[in-house]
């Protein structure tokens, strides 16, 4: 009846992408807050997906594609496009700055352009885990941005969007650069969810 693969290992693929939609409208109603927030649900909801999707041993070739293909494509929006939207709804301006959220997602584009190629090949020459990523995960971004939030209330307007936009430049280089960036085993991605849930209370004022 309906194109694509339906089933559970795509679910939180898919919360992501909701997550980052919702963001969206926050931040154009001006609740920065809560829009970031909803970057932190996106990147540990990425976080888990794939071992969600590891849990189903019967998948066909089509399947494991298709779920690579959407990882990468809900990737772009969530933390391509929607980390490039909220640093324009929080004041960036300019030539430079506009350069700067342009640079940022092309590069986000290239390196998951780049990572599909890789990953295809690698899944069709072994079944082994991926032990390390080729340039910085553009995941990445849904703990660098909100840690960079956290210091608006430090900084001068002026001198947080300076800082806003030399983030932008320092990770669109990281996503494309040949730097080796180990896979965070179980303990460290447990770290990374816990830091990002405390992050999200500190970004809702639950604390």
């Amino acid at each position: 009846m309906f194109i694509g693969f339906y089933d559970y290992t795509v679910v939180l693929t898919y919360m992501s992408l909701l997550s980052s939609i919702v963001g969206m409208t926050e931040a154009l109603d001006g609740r920065f807050g809560n829009a970031i927030a909803c970057l932190v649900v996106s990147g540990i909801c990425d976080m888990l997906d794939g071992k969600v999707a590891r849990t189903k041993k019967d998948r066909t070739e089509d399947q494991k594609n298709f779920g690579i293909q959407i990882d990468s494509l809900c990737d772009l929006f969530c933390f391509g496009a929607f980390p490039a939207f909220l640093t324009y709804a929080l004041g960036v301006r300019g030539i430079v700055g506009t350069i700067s959220m342009c640079v940022y997602v092309l590069a986000a584009v290239i390196r998951l352009g780049y990572f599909n190629v890789k990953e295809m090949r690698r899944q069709q020459e072994t079944e082994e885990r991926r032990k390390s990523y080729e340039g910085l995960p553009v995941t990445s971004i849904s703990i660098i941005f909100p840690l960079i939030y956290l210091l608006r209330p430090y900084c001068g307007h002026t001198a947080y969007l300076r800082i806003l936009i030399a983030v932008m430049f320092i990770v669109a280089f990281l996503f494309v650069s040949k730097i080796r960036v180990l896979k965070p085993g179980n303990k460290l991605m447990a770290f990374f969810i816990v830091a990002g849930l405390v992050i999200l209370g500190k970004l809702l004022h639950i604390y």
